[in-house]
């Protein structure tokens, strides 16, 4: 063998060594990185380990999150997402809303029900919560509200409007061709009948009553309380059982990491 060829064979024998050693070099400092990375990034997973989830405005069932309306599809998804997500220790629902539709509270209830199996959800109330949205509030494990919180008016109401009068008076007339006797309950251009009022009451008093032993339930509030469906400021509230502390979103995102 020629000297050449021995210190070509030499050479290559040492490459493998080579590149061993600079993928250990390599490794050794994406490890350090990553240690350093990881301690500078403790403050922000404590910062997202609370996720605010927000309720604005009236209760819809339905995708939908503008002009004032809020969906139970688009609230329990960002539940449900939360709940799953391991970053997440804790839920906030900030909920500002006049209510709405009872089947859009039920099913906004049967995520946080989902949630609260994997992690505390704590409700921060604003302006007011009232009617659907108290409803929702009242399965959180812990509620907090502002001494002028305006939250109850728990029960259910069906509004009927009337413009037979006007219609006359305008000389507009309406024909109605209908399947059955009620097929146009509700409509705008009569009023409705004796028999119609009483089965629409009847409706309303079952919703309610439904509502009303849930909260019940999950509050441990004398019925007597709330069956008149009275408004109460925050502090009255507090008093009779129906929120827990008083404090503002920050105070509710405190105790929400406390519980987590």
């Amino acid at each position: 063998m020629g000297w050449l060829e021995y210190e070509v064979q030499r050479i290559q024998s040492r490459i493998p060594g080579k590149s061993k050693c600079k993928w250990f070099v390599i490794g050794m400092i994406a490890t350090i990185l990553f240690m350093v990375a990881f301690f500078l990034l403790i403050p922000v997973f404590e910062d997202i380990s609370v996720t605010v989830i927000r309720v604005d405005g009236k209760i819809v069932a339905g995708n939908v999150y503008s002009n004032g309306y809020v969906g139970s599809e688009y609230v329990g998804r960002q539940l449900r997402n939360a709940a799953d997500d391991r970053l997440v220790k804790a839920i906030v629902l900030r909920v500002n809303s006049l209510g709405g539709s009872p089947a859009g509270a039920q099913e906004i209830i049967q995520d946080m029900e989902y949630a609260k199996k994997k992690k505390p959800v704590v409700v921060s109330m604003g302006d007011m919560a009232i009617s659907a949205a108290y409803h929702i509030s009242s399965h959180a494990d812990l509620i907090f509200a502002n001494p002028d919180t305006m939250t109850g008016n728990i029960g259910t109401m069906w509004t009927f409007y009337d413009y037979s009068e006007y219609l006359k008076k305008e000389g507009i007339s309406v024909d109605v061709v209908k399947s059955g006797e009620v097929k146009d309950l509700g409509a705008q251009y009569r009023s409705l009948s004796d028999e119609e009022r009483e089965y629409v009451q009847m409706i309303v008093d079952n919703s309610s009553d439904m509502f009303i032993s849930d909260v019940v339930k999950q509050r441990g509030v004398n019925r007597s309380v709330i069956e008149e469906a009275r408004i109460f400021r925050g502090e009255k509230a507090l008093k009779l059982g129906l929120v827990d502390e008083m404090g503002n979103l920050y105070a509710a995102i405190e105790k929400a990491r406390e519980l987590a």
